[in-house]
């Protein structure tokens, strides 16, 4: 074995490894946004390390597609991976079981200061809100 193949095989089985330990971490976590992650870190990290080991071993042509193909899971991956979890959240899917209310919506009165014009574009924690 040359060195570079030692290196593409190093490569190879760190992700595979890191794709196995993902897959175990989507069935083990409790929520589906951590899922998301899960699936999101695993599939990038995990593909781009096997792709890389595939690079050392193969020729440079042959490379050069596959560092094309990496580029195109890297972008895509997070893209995806986020407006999953987009259409999730607006479909109303909660961050975690117990959660008593939702940290990224607004309060009652801030929506009502919206809805009668009164607040401006900073929102109504600004120091106008507060003076009134």
């Amino acid at each position: 074995m040359t060195v570079l193949e030692i290196i593409g095989t190093i490569f190879l089985l760190g992700g595979a490894a890191f794709s196995v330990v993902g897959g175990i971490g989507m069935i083990r976590f409790p929520t589906f946004f951590s899922r998301c992650h899960a699936a999101g870190v695993t599939d990038s990290a995990g593909a781009a390390g096997v792709l890389i080991g595939l690079m050392f071993i193969s020729e440079p042509l042959i490379a050069a597609k596959l560092f094309t193909v990496l580029a195109f899971i890297w972008l895509s991956s997070v893209a995806s991976t986020h407006a999953l979890v987009k259409a999730a959240y607006a479909r109303g899917i909660r961050f975690y079981d117990d959660s008593p209310f939702d940290f990224t919506k607004k309060r009652d009165e801030d929506v009502s200061e919206d809805a009668s014009g009164e607040n401006d574009s900073l929102g109504a924690r600004g120091t106008d809100a507060e003076e009134e």
